[in-house]
């Protein structure tokens, strides 16, 4: 997204966005194992529901058509025998092709908060010739279905479709914004209270190739409008060693994806946490791009997260998807309720990308205002103020920035804000990304756990 204060697609979002609250396990306890995170695990659900489909069991627990569960250090759900073939025409091309399929449908999750959003996200392997669609459908709290909506449809490459999301989703009950599902009036009392995901891979006839799919899911939400939060009380300073990019030196570059680098906020962000976890692109990977740019790794992300149908590199579980990527990571979308939160996942060598909205008064020190901007949040200062990889710097060198914990709180987990000229808009309600290890430590998946990622 843009750091300028402009209207974003994303600023037509429900209001009703939510996080969890304040009142997360100690970073401290946390990291030596002693918290009890049996409050906080019922806090988080009272806001925010998290279920992940990961392990050969789920894999095996859901219904198939030509799609079957693998094991092995990472289980997955790949094709099988082939269910079928269809026609599919990418709108963004203009091309038709065959594709055989299969599908894989999760067990009907009950949410335990009754949601006003929910955002599904996956982590998968997509060799050339293969690509995934990603659909919701759920059940209302007034016993009425919605239709499946398609969440996604998503490659690692570009060459055989174009990564999209799908506009022009409603029931007249609920609506998809991009990647998210949200209740179109949720003063109504209206609310999503049970989903399935249905994933459908897709491969060129007559290959044996077939995508993998290691991770689904979703998260939904549920919180009250708010213009403002409670401040937590700092409880770490601690700073992790994070790679630092700047978006602004690639303004004007491949201005095919979202005019260029002035809006390349996500995909910057995303790099930088790949590469503290020692996520690397080859020179053949990298080969497409002009020899004399500086960081050309932060122009691939922006090209390999791109929405074709959003037209920008902000679309959060394509985000997250391509940090899947990379070999042995792992990547979620959800919502955190305070910098409590931050501090557990910080304390555990976690750092995390933050989706805010604010206006240039608003954040002492950053020098603009934005509808829309992801910082990566990267520790604590003594003073529980937050040190934080902002991108919309001129330089790489002067990304490391320092926020005013209060300011910073506000910004990240309202929903509700007033934009430049005195509208009310929405704000992002606590949005976050978090990519970590296929094989997170013992301290690090208690840290997750912490913040309802499992």
């Amino acid at each position: 997204m843009s750091r300028a204060e402009q209207p974003s697609r994303r600023t037509v979002l429900a209001a009703a966005v939510a996080a969890a609250v304040a009142g997360a396990a100690s970073p401290a306890a946390a990291a030596d194992g002693a918290t009890d995170t049996a409050d906080t695990d019922r806090a988080q659900r009272r806001l925010v529901d998290n279920r992940f489909w990961t392990t050969y069991a789920d894999w095996r627990g859901g219904s198939a058509k030509g799609a079957r569960a693998v094991a092995g250090p990472r289980p997955g759900v790949v094709i099988g025998a082939a269910a079928g073939s269809v026609d599919y025409t990418d709108p963004h091309t203009g091309k038709t092709a065959a594709w055989e399929y299969a599908t894989w449908t999760s067990p009907v999750h009950e949410l335990a908060v009754p949601s006003t959003e929910a955002i599904a996200s996956w982590n998968a392997h997509t060799p050339d010739g293969t690509w995934l669609q990603v659909e919701l459908k759920g059940t209302y709290s007034d016993g009425t279905d919605t239709p499946w909506y398609v969440m996604g449809r998503w490659a690692a490459g570009d060459e055989d479709i174009r990564r999209t999301s799908v506009d022009d989703q409603t029931d007249d009950k609920s609506s998809i914004w991009t990647d998210t599902f949200a209740v179109d009036d949720p003063a109504t009392g209206l609310r999503l209270t049970s989903y399935r995901l249905r994933l459908t891979l897709y491969r060129k006839p007559g290959t044996k190739k077939t995508p993998t799919v290691w991770r689904l899911g979703a998260m939904g939400s549920d919180i009250p409008d708010r213009f403002t939060v409670p401040a937590s009380t700092p409880g770490l300073a601690q700073e992790l060693i994070v790679p630092r990019y700047s978006q602004e030196i690639h303004a004007g570059q491949y201005p095919e994806y979202d005019n260029g680098g002035e809006a390349w906020c996500s995909p910057t962000s995303s790099q930088m946490i790949i590469e503290y976890w020692g996520g690397r692109l080859t020179p053949e990977q990298l080969a497409w791009v002009d020899p004399t740019y500086a960081d050309p790794q932060v122009c691939h992300a922006a090209r390999y997260t791109f929405d074709h149908q959003y037209a920008g590199c902000g679309n959060w579980p394509f985000n997250a998807a391509y940090a899947a990527t990379f070999k042995d990571l792992q990547g979620v979308v959800t919502r955190l309720g305070s910098l409590t939160d931050l501090e557990t996942l910080i304390a555990a060598g976690i750092p995390a990308i933050t989706s805010q909205s604010f206006l240039k008064e608003e954040l002492t020190g950053a020098g603009y205002g934005t509808s829309g901007h992801l910082m990566t949040v990267i520790g604590f200062t003594a003073d529980g103020d937050v040190i934080a990889n902002d991108p919309a710097s001129p330089d790489d060198e002067a990304v490391r920035r320092v926020y005013k914990r209060a300011e910073w709180e506000k910004i990240w987990l309202r929903t509700k804000r007033y934009n430049a000229g005195g509208k009310v808009v929405s704000g992002t309600g606590g949005v976050c990304y978090l990519y970590f290890p296929a094989k997170p430590t013992a301290r690090q998946c208690k840290a997750l756990a912490a913040v309802g990622v499992r």
